[in-house]
């Protein structure tokens, strides 16, 4: 196996804590992602619905999962069905999960073949009164494909037009926002591997070097070390480039004199890490590098000592802001006095820092959660304030992730090179 087995306990846990969110007398279906097509006959690589996983494991399409807590017949409250396997899909894409497979991954002990799911809907929902039903609610989604579960809430509507449906997402956001133990540790491994690729980097990035080829020196030692690769599209943005946010062409040549940014992290067991570094191409910062480089390093520590329990994400933001607004007037980018007169929109400042600073992390790179959560111990976030000088070319943005604790923070990254003089120490000594 690519990835070391997790505990089955890790997902029986997750079940029991949403079970104890459902209303009384109710159902909860909830399918796998479908797989997407791109043209002719080819398809996307299958990317798991992430609620399924959390309380399941399963990394496999046309899987659905069935909760009703309140069955008579104890072997109704907790079923799992999944694709049969046959000779010819054995042959052209591997054997699929066998009943005994899937029942000692998951510890759901009643395993049935997806082909028999319509049946047992059609016995087991007249029984209950709520049904749950998944749908993509984070905030920042755009959803213009209809998944399966979509395709499915509009048939079991029509088939079932009287009882009560509810959402599922709020359930599995409240859940999914504190990390469990297990999680912290793939999150961990993830982060690790990230590490390794940035360090493979600081011997290889050089002036001529083509930013595509700091992607594949990233691929190559993740996917090494157990990674199914990068956990988001990576972002490697030599001078200029390194201003545009998503930046994913990945097409330019880095040239001497500039920096490159690279908003790069690998995936582990299906848990996300997020890294971003910026360092100078030749090993050396300009003194005007250095200067913007050490402001956005000072905001990075100064927006770990404000994310902390009992703040909430809007009065975070405003503080980092003010972080921010200091620096930028150290920078000379504007004056106090032009600062004081800005308004409280801050549109001097966010003209150079037009983004938020942090995010909730875990099975996807901007996890789910209740909006406007105040911090609490156990969520894991990124920090990733960054400077961008178009006028001057140049972009910084360093970033980490951390899980909140109760007397300080964890830094998951802490191992990986942040400090200036580290950097070029380490760009140099391995150039030599």
């Amino acid at each position: 196996m690519r990835y070391e087995p997790i505990s089955p306990e890790f997902f029986i846990r997750n079940r029991e804590n949403l079970r104890g969110l459902l209303k009384p007398n109710s159902m909860v279906i909830l399918h796998a992602n479908d797989i997407y097509p791109t043209n002719a006959d080819g398809t996307m690589a299958f990317k798991q619905n992430s609620d399924l996983f959390y309380l399941t494991g399963v990394d496999q399409e046309e899987t659905t999962l069935v909760l009703m807590p309140d069955a008579v017949d104890p072997k109704e409250r907790e079923i799992l069905f999944v694709k049969e396997t046959s000779e010819l899909i054995a042959i052209w894409e591997g054997e699929k999960l066998t009943k005994e497979q899937a029942r000692a991954a998951t510890g759901v002990e009643r395993i049935e073949w997806s082909s028999s799911l319509d049946g047992f809907l059609h016995r087991m929902v007249p029984q209950v009164e709520h049904i749950y039903l998944a749908t993509n609610e984070h905030l920042r989604a755009s959803v213009v494909v209809e998944t399966r579960n979509a395709r499915f809430i509009k048939d079991c509507q029509a088939r079932y037009p009287l009882h009560r449906y509810e959402r599922l997402a709020p359930l599995l956001h409240r859940l999914r926002i504190t990390k469990d133990k297990e999680e912290l540790k793939q999150l961990q491994r993830a982060c690790d591997i990230t590490e390794a690729g940035f360090r493979r980097l600081l011997g290889f990035i050089k002036p001529g070097v083509g930013e595509w080829e700091i992607e594949a020196e990233l691929l190559h030692e993740f996917v090494r070390r157990g990674s199914r690769g990068f956990a988001y599209a990576p972002i490697i943005g030599t001078g200029k480039n390194a201003c545009v946010l998503h930046y994913v062409e990945n097409d330019k040549i880095c040239q001497d004199g500039d920096m490159v940014l690279m908003d790069v992290a690998a995936e582990y067991a299906g848990w996300a890490s997020d890294l971003t570094r910026t360092v100078p191409v030749n090993g050396k910062f300009t003194k005007r590098q250095r200067e913007v480089y050490d402001s956005v390093l000072r905001v990075f520590h100064g927006a770990n000592d404000i994310l902390r329990p009992g703040n909430t994400p809007m009065e975070y933001q405003k503080q980092v802001i003010e972080l921010m607004e200091r620096e930028l007037v150290h920078l000379g980018l504007f004056t106090a006095k032009e600062a004081r007169e800005q308004g409280p929109d801050k549109a001097l400042v966010k003209k150079y820092f037009m983004h938020g600073t942090s995010h909730h992390l875990g099975l996807d790179v901007h996890d789910v959660c209740p909006p406007h959560e105040p911090y609490a111990e156990g969520m894991v976030f990124t920090i990733e304030p960054g400077i961008y000088i178009r006028e001057e070319g140049m972009g910084v943005r360093l970033e980490n992730d951390v899980v909140i604790g109760k007397d300080k923070n964890f830094d998951l990254m802490g191992k990986i090179p942040i400090e200036a003089g580290e950097i070029e120490e380490l760009m140099n000594a391995r150039r030599s």
